[in-house]
């Protein structure tokens, strides 16, 4: 994804009401779906926009959005 979605351009963290999973919007992947969470409007931001915040709200990180230096 080249650029951040409409709503998110100041946002880093995308969560997927419908999965409990939160999106690192720096590091989408094809996996991720995210237009289809988009064209499901089940996302949310979250304020602060971090990620302690989001697993605060009992969301999971989503295992695509992980940096390369974070992969095992």
């Amino acid at each position: 994804m080249s650029e951040r979605p409409r709503n998110f351009e100041n946002h880093r963290w995308m969560g997927d009401k419908r999965t409990m999973r939160v999106h690192d919007l720096d590091n989408v992947t094809d996996e991720c779906a995210i237009q289809d969470i988009l064209a499901a409007e089940t996302y949310l931001a979250f304020g602060p926009d971090t990620l302690p915040e989001a697993r605060n709200r009992c969301y999971h990180r989503c295992r695509h959005c992980r940096p390369a230096d974070e992969v095992a």
